[in-house]
């Protein structure tokens, strides 16, 4: 899994100028157990930087996803949600709140091999989403 530390490395790398915005946008991701939207990371940080624009913080996700430091999931809604943990894992999807959950699960691949010999296709890829009602969204159904 990539520490914030490996973030700061990979940006070397990539000679990428390590600024105190992208420092501040790439903690944030590191240490968050959620699936931000561009807002809430703008949110998040914006009272450290009065003067940024939520533009700064989707130029510096587009960046951070071109290289492949996060992955950017789009589930239909308008906003695109950011993950930082790019190994390979499975999304479970609230279906009242939209919270979004990581789990790990044995790879897929022979559904990957199915999905070629089926269709023809040369399957390069996969993503997994279960959706159902979070344990608090349970809760508040539970209380009414």
């Amino acid at each position: 899994m990539m520490t914030f530390e490996d973030a700061l490395k990979h940006l070397k790398e990539e000679n990428i100028r390590i600024t105190p915005q992208r420092i501040a946008i790439i903690e944030f991701l590191a240490t968050t157990n959620e699936h931000p939207t561009a807002e809430d990371i703008y949110h998040a940080i914006e009272n450290d930087f009065p003067g940024m624009s939520v533009a700064t913080i989707y130029n510096n996700l587009r960046l951070f996803t071109e290289i492949g430091m996060i992955k950017e999931m789009n589930y239909g809604d308008a906003s695109s949600h950011f993950d930082f943990h790019t190994e390979p894992h499975y999304h479970a999807i609230c279906s009242q709140c939209g919270k979004i959950v990581d789990f790990h699960y044995p790879g897929l691949e022979d559904v990957e091999m199915a999905a070629s010999n089926l269709t023809g296709f040369k399957v390069n890829s996969h993503r997994l989403e279960v959706y159902g009602i979070c344990p608090e969204c349970q809760g508040k159904v539970s209380e009414k």
